[in-house]
């Protein structure tokens, strides 16, 4: 039984793309915040600005007190966009982003700032598992890989933006004013689609869990126009239960959960930590616009990605491309780390040319972006079932989000005890950890309806004809 074939088959059309920017903006502010934060440490430290001294403990808490608060909103989100639907919460995890990053901005001191910024990780979290959910509920099957992960890629875009605010504020403006802009741009995108996501129609998908056969018509008229009533008016969706969601989704929760921890453990160290390890690599650069600059190159290697993940999620399929991130990474980060010279944590050299180990080393960026970053995104989207799709995405991205927190507050001790070397070598053995568990707990998703990949319990209501 194909109960949402109109929509699964309908060409890609102006409203899928309405729904992509609409749930993509969240996530330019995301990456935007995970390069911002370090060239605003960078000023900090640097500058050492009134009210804006750091001491270890709160320059952990800076940089990662967003994160922590995102476990926060991914947990809670997803549970209420599974319990009241996605449309009634969405747009309210926007209006927490833009509120904690435009006030960031105005923080009179680094107490202040961190309190700012972790209502901003509130309304980051929450959109990992609405947005996903929406677009995946939203998109034809043919092209849901493409467009889950055009949502995700949005953050290959703020990256670039990061880079760019950061260098020119950096090189242009007096350092107190310079981190407040840095600040303030992140609130810009999302608030431009807090009145958008209101508008959106609740997706078909949840509209038949909660039988609402008038928004099924409507949600699924909203992007396949042609649709005959007949065939969707009679669709509904049985709800699982807890017991059964948990005992019979275990495994690809360890895995979707697992390998997104896993993930985030080198993303996020490497990423606001960027500079420090930029800095070790290629030697201290003459400014901290420079050295803003220099941090920056990897996520421009990391840019381009996103985009080829895009291009290949639904020829390749997702498993393969997470699989093949992961191996990469491990190659990548245990070649440099053979290549490196370190008495003890220090790091003296390496046995090549710096510039080149450099190049090894953003070189990373494009496989993490390419493979499990964008990956572990678009998986939970489309293989749970409508009743916990929400809540799935939500525990699975704040397992990753629990793993960049660890990192991100314990990166600086890390750095100083192992060293560069030493955490290259880490990373290179839990990446092949990572690849492991893809292969042994996820599910490939590639060109199957979400009903058919999440085993959804599905029942037209006049025949009783069960799926």
């Amino acid at each position: 039984m194909e109960p949402f074939k109109s929509l699964d088959s309908v060409k890609l059309n102006f409203n899928h793309i309405k729904i992509w920017y609409t749930s993509g903006m969240g996530f330019f502010t995301d990456a935007y915040d995970l390069f911002i934060i370090g060239a605003i440490l960078d000023i900090f430290n640097a500058y050492h600005l009134p009210g804006f001294t750091l001491t270890p403990l709160y320059e952990g808490l800076l940089a990662s007190s967003a994160i922590f608060t995102a476990i926060i909103g991914q947990l809670v989100f997803g549970v209420l966009g599974d319990l009241i639907g996605r449309k009634t919460v969405y747009g309210v995890e926007a209006s927490l982003l833009t509120a904690g990053a435009a006030l960031s901005a105005f923080a009179p001191n680094v107490l202040w700032l961190i309190i700012f910024r972790s209502i901003m990780g509130i309304g980051i979290g929450g959109d990992y598992p609405i947005s996903a959910t929406i677009m995946s509920e939203y998109a034809n099957v043919k092209d849901r890989g493409k467009l889950v992960a055009l949502v995700f890629a949005n953050q290959g875009i703020g990256s670039l933006v990061a880079v760019a605010v950061g260098a020119i504020s950096a090189f242009t403006l007096p350092p107190d004013l310079a981190w407040r802009v840095m600040a303030f741009v992140g609130a810009i995108p999302a608030a431009t689609v807090i009145y958008l996501r209101r508008k959106v129609p609740e997706t078909p998908r949840y509209s038949a869990l909660k039988g609402d056969t008038n928004n099924v018509e409507k949600s699924v008229e909203f992007v396949a126009k042609d649709t005959p009533k007949t065939e969707v008016r009679r669709v509904r969706i049985q709800r699982k239960s807890v017991s059964e969601f948990f005992s019979k989704y275990w495994l690809l929760l360890l895995g979707t959960a697992g390998t997104w921890f896993i993930l985030d453990i080198a993303f996020y160290g490497t990423g606001i930590y960027s500079g420090p390890i930029v800095s070790s690599v290629l030697g201290k650069p003459a400014s901290v616009g420079q050295e803003i600059v220099y941090a920056g190159i990897p996520f421009m290697v990391g840019f381009f990605g996103y985009f080829t993940a895009v291009a290949l999620m639904d020829k390749l399929g997702r498993k393969p491309i997470q699989t093949l991130g992961f191996v990469m990474m491990a190659v990548l980060y245990g070649v440099v780390a053979l290549l490196a010279v370190a008495k003890g944590a220090k790091l003296e050299g390496f046995l090549i040319p710096s510039t080149q180990a450099f190049a090894l080393y953003a070189l990373s960026y494009f496989f993490i972006d390419f493979g499990p970053n964008t990956t572990t995104f678009v998986i939970p989207s489309e293989v749970y079932p409508t009743s916990y799709r929400t809540t799935g995405h939500g525990i699975s991205a704040a397992a990753g989000k629990t793993g960049a927190a660890i990192t991100t507050f314990y990166f600086p001790t890390l750095l100083s005890s192992l060293g560069i070397k030493g955490i290259l070598e880490m990373l290179a053995v839990i990446s092949v950890v990572g690849a492991v568990l893809t292969l042994i707990a996820v599910k490939e998703p590639k060109l199957k309806s979400l009903e058919e990949v999440s085993q959804d319990s599905v029942v037209l209501e006049q025949s009783q004809e069960t799926k």
